[in-house]
């Protein structure tokens, strides 16, 4: 087991070394970058005649060559692109990941601003879901065909085919915009007056301003969830050790719980390595609809702004918390399923 550990960490180096390399020559490559981005604003920001040539073709010539140099000097594009691929892969091993050009800040720095929002929904969204969905799905296998069965199964088909920003529009028409109730709020995390609350105030604030976007995230992955539950441990039931069980003498709920149950998790632990993904979870529509600054919003300004340095931090450590989490999978099956053996 040590050995395969030791092995599929190995291998995460080149994996993460060819993600990158893939994804830098393509920003690196896509037109706009931050140097054309900020001649546009010097051309048409006002900045002095000083700056801006008597006459030219393109909008390069719009600004003196001498600016056009500093600004390629200051974003690092006057060197080649493989020279500022190695730039970028010396300083990830010191874990810097460079400046933002946007916010001119260090781009590590703006992710953890904006971590705390993505990582509540994420985790809180991961324990509803996988606390909620597996005994609901085993409640669905036992009960297969019955009115419970068939009308929850309704219910949610009806709730996956809905996206997840629509769900979160519906929700604040009817629950937030007035017209019928005005139940919730209409976005942010916290209220006006969050300061001046006590603890047990601030807390239900928050409860109260989780619930709304909390729903439109859980959506998706909550009818996924169940119905591979259900399936999942409906086919186990037909196997030939759990009629042994029967035959046995067992009740119908420890052949279900107890023999049953464990090897329909098998499934279900596959997703379990996503866990670590909750860290970077995010919705633009749904951050933009409730007004909510997380990873989401942060990954599609970093994408219209072109701000490299962002993007590049962002797929690293998304690619990473993704090998890591598969790794963790694969462990997991192992406690599942013992005879799983990756040795």
């Amino acid at each position: 087991m040590f050995n395969y550990i030791l092995r599929r960490l190995m291998i995460m180096i080149p994996t993460l070394m060819g993600i990158t390399l893939v994804v830098f020559v393509i920003i690196n490559l896509a037109p706009g970058s931050p140097v054309e981005q900020k001649i546009q604003q010097l051309r048409f920001g006002g900045m002095g005649s000083s700056t801006i040539s008597d006459a030219g073709d393109s909008k390069d010539n719009a600004v003196s060559e001498e600016v056009v140099e500093a600004l390629k000097k200051q974003y690092g594009f006057d060197k080649p692109l493989h020279i500022r691929y190695w730039i970028w892969l010396k300083n990830l091993v010191k874990l810097d990941f460079g400046e933002s050009f946007t916010y001119e800040e260090p781009a590590i720095d703006i992710i953890i601003s904006k971590f705390p929002v993505s990582l509540q929904f994420g985790i809180i969204s991961l324990i509803m879901t996988y606390l909620i969905c597996i005994p609901l799905g085993i409640f669905k296998a036992i009960k297969n065909g019955s009115v419970f069965d068939i009308s929850s199964s309704i219910m949610l088909s009806a709730l996956y085919s809905i996206p997840g920003f629509m769900l979160a529009i519906l929700l604040l028409v009817f629950f937030a915009g007035g017209d019928f109730f005005e139940w919730f709020p209409l976005g942010g995390l916290i209220g006006d007056d969050y300061d001046d609350f006590t603890l047990w105030e601030k807390i239900w604030d928050r409860i109260w301003h989780f619930i709304l976007p909390l729903a439109s995230y859980m959506v998706g992955s909550f009818t996924v969830l169940t119905i591979l539950m259900k399936n999942s441990l409906l086919d186990e039931i037909k196997k030939d050790y759990v009629r042994t069980a029967r035959a046995k003498g067992l009740g119908e709920k420890k052949v279900y719980l107890k023999h049953a149950t464990r090897n329909s998790l098998i499934p279900i632990v596959t997703g379990i390595g996503g866990f670590l993904s909750i860290f970077f979870a995010g919705s633009l529509l749904i951050e933009t609809i409730f007004e909510l600054d997380g990873m989401g919003l942060m990954s599609y300004k970093a994408v219209l702004e072109r701000d490299y340095n962002i993007l590049m931090a962002s797929v690293f450590i998304q690619s990473f918390l993704m090998l890591i989490g598969n790794l963790i999978s694969d462990i997991c099956y192992i406690f599942v399923d013992p005879r799983i053996d990756f040795s």
